[in-house]
């Protein structure tokens, strides 16, 4: 079965029809509003038929003339960073917005994890107190989704304030912060998230489409619309409930911590995790808006599918590209935090083989990478609080990557290779110069090794030099495969001396278990 649409679900903006008679643009452009620096930059909107659109900005002036739908679209030619100006639009009406700003723009998506907000965050009312923050301008899009792709949103540019700033994402609030404290110019940070979503549902519908090892997600979710029986799940779920409020009462005579309540039925198509819906009413609407890049915290509601997230994850960021039509700009995704029980020997992981995805990435496209957060999870909560550090390991990217900055250590140790000598497994990291240490100077941890029966042990693990990990154990003599920090909650202990971590990794390419999973 191939893709099929369906109807309009929640909000979406400003239709053509709706914009004749006035020139209109979308609320993507507004006062407050950061446009990017030293690229060209698209502005849009409608009028009517015919019409003549003229777009002013400082010294320039680009007129343009409405095609037959009432769209009209121009350039200006790349900005300088600079005091604020007015953008103006003239028709048969005029448009002015104030207080406009041109320095570096950056998109910030996923699901809970960026969704989360300064509030929420640690130190939150230390952070949300900041002032001083005028160069940093947020634009927080709202959770809809549609089955077609959309022209607009609701939403509008803010100023950042204490007001402003508790209810937007922490992670993207934290990102601009660093980068505007660190390059000296206006951040604009544009907050499209929704928690617990999966990446399908951000990926454009004919890129997903075109893959037969996606065909599973669009069929699954189409059947589930066709046959979906409102009756029987709503007395499915009142029955649930009756259960839901006895375990509530018993585990509070227990003195325990009751259930969560059971989740109230949702129709299929106005599910936040039908293929391609967010992209329609959270993406399109902002393309092609001038960006310099992307952050991303996801991967969670894909971990059960993680083999297939490694052709996911490129797709999704390919639909991106595309529809934004301005090359590979930069796109760089959280890894997974450390989550869940500990475990006490070393084995599978989906979590784990979710993290190696988001690392081969990299190696599919162009412009993209990860940071590593396997130091700042809780094992009991799956939204850590400590949104600052994954916002500065993000930003340590861009900083180097986008702008340059070479003296900014950019990440922890990342595997390079393995060889094995006298028994035993040498580790050759990639370090950018630094020297590897274990955090407290304590014994290494994290390392299993493997030899032919691809039985994992922990290993023993020593620095031999400043790039270079051995590991060993007394029973396998003839080691074939080592892995670091492969495990939901990983508890390893290697770093730079610049404090940053390693990255997980395995040496060896054997199926993982979630190999053939490709259906949600």
């Amino acid at each position: 079965m191939r893709w099929t649409t369906g109807l309009l679900l929640g909000l979406v903006g400003w239709t053509a029809s709706e914009a004749q008679a006035a020139v209109k643009l979308p609320s993507v452009f507004g006062s407050h509003m950061v446009l990017q620096r030293d690229q060209p930059v698209p502005v849009w909107g409608w009028a009517d038929k015919g019409e003549e659109v003229t777009v002013s900005f400082r010294d320039q002036s680009v007129t343009v003339k409405a095609g037959e739908d009432g769209k009209w679209s121009t350039k200006l030619a790349p900005l300088a960073v600079g005091e604020p100006a007015t953008l103006t639009i003239k028709g048969t009406n005029t448009i002015e917005l104030t207080d406009v700003l041109v320095g570096e723009v950056w998109v910030c998506s996923g699901q809970s994890n960026m969704q989360w907000s300064v509030q929420a965050a640690l130190d939150s009312d230390l952070e949300a107190a900041a002032t001083g923050q005028s160069g940093i301008r947020l634009f927080q899009v709202p959770n809809v989704l549609a089955h077609e792709p959309q022209d607009d949103v609701k939403a509008e540019w803010r100023a950042c304030t204490p007001e402003n700033i508790p209810t937007f994402s922490a992670v993207a609030y934290f990102f601009g912060r660093q980068l505007h404290e660190t390059l000296d110019v206006p951040v604009g940070i544009i907050q499209t998230a929704w928690g617990g979503t999966p990446a399908e549902a951000w990926t454009r519908h004919d890129h997903l489409d075109a893959d037969d090892d996606f065909q599973p997600i669009i069929d699954t979710w189409a059947d589930r619309a066709q046959n979906y029986n409102e009756a029987e799940v709503k007395a499915k779920h009142a029955e649930a409930l009756e259960k839901w409020k006895v375990a509530v009462a018993k585990a509070k005579a227990d003195g325990k911590q009751p259930p969560q309540r059971p989740r109230d039925p949702q129709a299929p198509k106005a599910n936040p995790h039908y293929p391609c819906v967010l992209f329609n009413a959270m993406i399109a609407p902002l393309t092609p808006y001038a960006i310099k890049g992307a952050i991303w915290y996801q991967g969670e509601s894909n971990a059960g599918r993680a083999h297939q997230y490694r052709e996911l994850m490129p797709t999704m960021i390919k639909s991106w590209r595309d529809d934004w039509g301005q090359g590979d700009f930069p796109f760089y995704q959280v890894q997974l935090a450390n989550f869940k029980e500990i475990k006490t020997e070393p084995g599978d992981s989906d979590w784990a083989e979710l993290r190696e995805a988001q690392t081969l990435a990299k190696l599919a496209i162009p412009a993209v990478d990860a940071a590593c957060i396997t130091d700042l999870g809780v094992a009991k909560d799956i939204h850590p609080k400590d949104k600052q550090n994954v916002a500065k390991r993000l930003a340590r990217l861009a900083l180097v990557d986008v702008y340059g900055m070479k003296t900014i250590v950019r990440n922890g140790p990342t595997y390079k290779s393995l060889t094995v000598q006298n028994g035993k497994a040498l580790v050759d990291f990639d370090n950018g110069g630094r020297k590897l240490i274990s955090y407290y100077n304590e014994p290494l941890s994290g390392f299993a090794i493997a030899g032919a029966d691809k039985k994992w042990v922990w290993g023993t693990a020593k620095i031999v030099d400043e790039d270079t990990i051995e590991i060993s154990h007394p029973e396998i003599t003839e080691p074939v495969a080592v892995r670091y920090n492969w495990a939901d909650n990983p508890q390893g202990n290697l770093y730079s001396d610049a404090y940053l971590p390693a990255y997980p990794f395995r040496s060896d390419d054997w199926a993982g278990i979630t190999v053939g999973k490709l259906a949600p």
